[in-house]
């Protein structure tokens, strides 16, 4: 198990280093234990992302980490790239957005799958950072 406040990094390259940052996000949240449906949910969460960072960017770097405290076990995932940025961030948030022709529900969606969702974006700095949070018993 990684070490509490350690950071593991994927940097984002190619499709499979989506699949690389999606195992990592699945087996960490795993070894805090969080049940199926929670690393389904993050697993998912984390490909979305990544993706847009291929699309949009070419290239970033996906961090996880163990955040976990006294009262809550918490895994936390940075996705940053240093592309273009989002134009219109209170548009990009809106269900059905799209500027590629997808489905547009990609951040939305992510939002909704986790328990905390921030996104900090200008031109040169995308920053998204998720977490899931489970009080511990």
């Amino acid at each position: 198990m990684m070490a509490r406040d350690a950071w593991k990094a994927v940097a984002i390259t190619s499709q499979s280093d989506i699949v690389m940052a999606r195992r990592q996000a699945r087996e960490t949240a795993a070894q805090l234990g969080f049940g199926n449906a929670d690393q389904t949910r993050l697993a998912t969460a984390v490909s979305e992302l990544t993706r847009n960072v291929i699309q949009y960017a070419g290239s970033g770097e996906c961090r996880i980490r163990d955040a976990s405290d006294a009262n809550f076990r918490r895994i936390t995932i940075v996705v940053e790239d240093h592309g273009p940025g989002i134009a219109n961030l209170e548009l990009a948030m809106q269900d059905g957005y799209s500027t590629c022709g997808g489905l547009g529900a990609g951040l939305p969606g992510t939002r909704r799958l986790v328990d905390r969702f921030s996104i900090e974006s200008d031109p040169g700095l995308t920053v998204v950072t998720i977490s899931m949070l489970a009080r511990k018993s």
